[in-house]
């Protein structure tokens, strides 16, 4: 399988809805990348969460990226009622893109069946035009997993070391009977089938600009 290379990133924006929803979906992604890119700049994003859960966000984002330069936006939309506040969720998106120019952008996806996910995603589209987006995936309930056509091959260090950082970055979510290394692993390797890998992560590119 011939590969991609993401070379040149030095400006990354990361966008979620709620905290964790981007390490679990690219925690692989910020690893790989924090170590590549020695002078990598990140722009962190929620739409929602309390103090306390922020707190979890800012803590994981300094151990999933490490070296790196952070800036962050926390906001206080109401958990689970962000297309109720689309106005306030349009700003802050918009806001985002003229302000921080990136390199590349990682979002939730626009098939994710999480009305604030799904909304944040749609947005995320229409307001970065000059970067390619990864739109990452988050395995729940809902049962929305579908196919993937961006992939991150992670070496077994790697995928483990992501999930030691979510156990040890947002404690308050361990009580959940989804959060599990089972969970997290079962579906890199799932992933890592797709791209002939041990473990991955997989992402959904829905418009990139080829260069030679």
């Amino acid at each position: 399988m011939p590969g991609l290379r993401l070379t040149g990133i030095r400006r990354v924006v990361l966008l979620g809805a709620h905290p964790d929803d981007i390490e679990i979906g690219a925690g692989g992604l910020l690893l790989g990348l924090a170590a590549a890119n020695p002078r990598l700049r990140v722009h962190y994003v929620l739409l929602t969460g309390s103090p306390d859960r922020q707190a979890e966000a800012r803590a994981a984002a300094t151990a999933f990226l490490a070296g790196a330069e952070l800036s962050f936006a926390l906001h206080d939309l109401p958990d689970g009622r962000v297309p109720a506040r689309w106005g306030d969720a349009k700003r802050i998106v918009d806001e985002t893109a003229r302000t921080f120019g990136a390199d590349l952008v990682v979002a939730p996806g626009t098939d994710d069946a999480h009305q604030d996910h799904r909304t944040l995603a749609e947005l995320v589209t229409t307001s970065f035009r000059a970067a390619p987006v990864l739109h990452y995936e988050i395995p729940k309930w809902d049962g929305d997993l579908g196919r993937r056509n961006f992939y991150l091959p992670l070496s077994e260090e790697r995928a483990r070391r992501k999930v030691e950082l979510l156990h040890s970055s947002f404690p308050s979510q361990k009580d959940r009977d989804w959060w599990d290394d089972e969970v997290f692993l079962g579906l890199a390797r799932l992933r890592g089938i797709e791209c002939r890998s041990r473990y991955a992560e997989a992402f959904r590119c829905e418009k990139a600009v080829i260069e030679l």
